[in-house]
């Protein structure tokens, strides 16, 4: 009779599979941090796996790289199963395919339960949070990482550096300047520009020449950094001279400093220099890019030509809602309403809904023109339709429709309903049209409050 071999391994049933995958992974209570799974300890029997750890690490990249949720919790689901969990690199690709789809709390979750956290870790986590747009978090983060002993490196000081240039955050700033300079690392050009971008965002103009000269490279993000600094301070000149010594040095031109030259040209009325620029953009093939043309149409309608300023506006085929706000503002400054409104309904019929400063610019038209009727509809149209709340500079277009047609009384009305204090700007509107059509009563008391 033939011998029956034993078998070492248990037979697998449903029922023993439940028992055993209950053993390795248990659900946790809900925290701050939403749901998520951990296993409790690894399982001594490590089974032979369906799908390489190679094969998730690209599943998990493509899920990162394409924003796709759900097929990337289903392979935190297989992590999990099979015990990978203390991968750090494995956790670090979870905590990146997380925050790219948007769920920091999971991200945060991951990074917290990692046995093991390594730079890359705590790198991934501060620059998640500062792309996200939650720039205290990243600060906390690395306060905690000083506190824990972890070393940083210079990628963690330009993605903290980057949070504190969102926050405004000054006096975390200069402690992360004493850091790098500490740490050796202001010579590093990823730490320098960004230290020289915070600087110039909060309007320590001066500090960020210092850290800008103190670089002993610099890149085309550098640069251009320091021309939007200059901008941003209102210090054209100074911008278009330094956009000259990019020229000399020979640094390759990217869209940010020709968007900022651009905004310096149209500040100053620096018709010449902006032309020059326009040839660079179509040297450089910039001339498509939606920033660089709505730049480009702003610095030609502010230097009073505006058919450029159509012309350029034309050759772009598809148009967003910075570029069509760039040409209404310039039809509305130039006295041409009916162009301006007929561009406004035509971005509502390509499926483009207008925004604040869209309505600025129609409201201006209406103005300018005294188009009372339609000045109302699209103040109603602003409330209602497109559920914008109207802001002092809307009301005092509004204001100025009013007292250009003679209706003061309603205008005087119309600032008593607004649900903020009248600026200076909207009483000398008024005070203008009580002077033009006589109202010496209202013209009393807009002068009381203006003074």
């Amino acid at each position: 009779m033939k011998a029956v071999r034993r078998l070492n391994k248990p037979i697998q049933t449903l029922e023993t599979n439940r028992r055993n995958l209950s053993s390795i992974a248990t659900p946790l209570p809900v925290d701050a941090h939403g749901p998520i799974w951990k296993p409790q300890e690894t399982p001594s029997y490590v089974p032979t796996y369906p799908i390489r750890l190679s094969v998730l690490h690209q599943l998990l990249q493509k899920c990162a790289r394409e924003s796709l949720p759900m097929e990337g919790m289903a392979c935190h689901g297989c992590i999990i199963q099979y015990g990978l969990w203390a991968n750090t690199l494995t956790s670090n690709m979870l905590i990146n395919m997380y925050s790219k789809c948007g769920f920091l709390e999971y991200a945060r979750r991951v990074f917290d339960e990692m046995p093991e956290r390594s730079l890359v870790s705590w790198n991934t986590m501060i620059g998640s949070y500062t792309q996200n747009g939650n720039e205290r978090e990243a600060l906390d983060l690395f306060v905690q990482m000083q506190r824990e002993g972890t070393e940083f490196s210079e990628f963690t000081l330009s993605g903290v550096l980057c949070a504190c240039a969102a926050e405004f955050a000054v006096f975390e700033c200069r402690q992360l300047h004493a850091f790098a300079l500490k740490a050796s690392m202001l010579e590093n050009m990823f730490v320098g520009t960004a230290l020289l971008d915070v600087y110039a965002k909060c309007n320590l103009l001066k500090d960020a020449i210092r850290v800008f000269e103190y670089m002993p490279e610099r890149s085309a993000v550098t640069w251009s950094s320091m021309v939007a600094g200059y901008v941003k301070n209102e210090l054209h000149e100074e911008a278009l001279m330094t956009f000259k010594k990019v020229q000399i040095t020979g640094v390759e031109f990217n869209q940010f400093i020709l968007s900022s030259v651009l905004a310096a040209c149209a500040a100053i009325a620096a018709k010449i220099e902006g032309i020059q620029a326009h040839a660079v953009l179509f040297k450089t093939g910039f001339i498509l890019n939606f920033f660089v043309s709505s730049s480009l149409v702003d610095m030609y309608s502010k230097c009073g030509s505006i058919n450029e300023a159509y012309v350029v506006f034309s050759c772009v085929k598809q148009k967003n809602i910075v570029l069509l706000n760039a040409m209404i503002s310039g039809f509305s400054r130039h006295g041409r309403s009916m162009e301006a409104m007929m561009l406004f309904e035509k971005m509502q019929q390509i499926g483009l809904q207008p925004n604040e400063v869209t309505y600025v610019s129609v409201l201006s038209a209406c103005g300018h023109m005294g188009l009372v009727k339609e000045g109302k509809k699209y103040f109603e149209m602003m409330v209602k339709e497109h559920n914008l709340s109207p802001n002092v500079v809307h009301y005092s277009c509004m204001v100025d429709v009013l007292g250009r047609t003679g209706l003061i009384n309603e205008a005087k009305i119309l600032i008593d309903k607004m649900p903020f204090e009248a600026t200076a700007s909207i009483w000398g509107s008024l005070l203008s049209s009580c002077r033009v059509y006589g109202n010496i009563e209202l013209a009393e008391i807009a002068a009381k409050t203006f003074v």
